[in-house]
């Protein structure tokens, strides 16, 4: 049986939105609107672009089954956690996974990307 594949703001590498059986991808989200913020908030800048998209897609933040966070310097995690964990609604953390990566921007400190259920 073959299933559809919905993409949304398809450019020439990536997509910001796949949509799947039921399950939303979410691309990596960076501080494009906020490259020479802090830490704090990049981190708010970029989780409001993946709520955004997860609207946008029909699905929600307390839907996010599993996050990807990529630090430029895995020093700041616990700025990070203390901006998560006022976005992230209590009981729906997802499962997660923060590593230190080089971003292509030197001005980004964070990237996320996310996968949903569909509400």
């Amino acid at each position: 049986m073959k299933t559809s594949i919905t993409r949304v703001a398809v450019g020439p590498r990536m997509s910001q939105i796949a949509i799947h059986s039921g399950t939303v991808y979410v691309g990596g989200q960076v501080p494009l609107n906020n490259p020479d913020g802090n830490i704090s908030s990049q981190t708010v800048s970029v989780l409001s672009d993946v709520e955004r998209l997860l609207i946008q897609a029909g699905s929600h933040k307390a839907n996010i089954l599993q996050c990807q966070i990529y630090l430029r310097n895995i020093g700041d995690i616990s700025a990070f956690n203390a901006e998560w964990d006022k976005w992230m609604p209590i009981g729906h953390a997802p499962t997660r996974i923060a590593v230190q990566a080089s971003l292509v921007d030197p001005r980004w400190l964070v990237e996320v990307s996310a996968i949903a259920a569909l509400t």
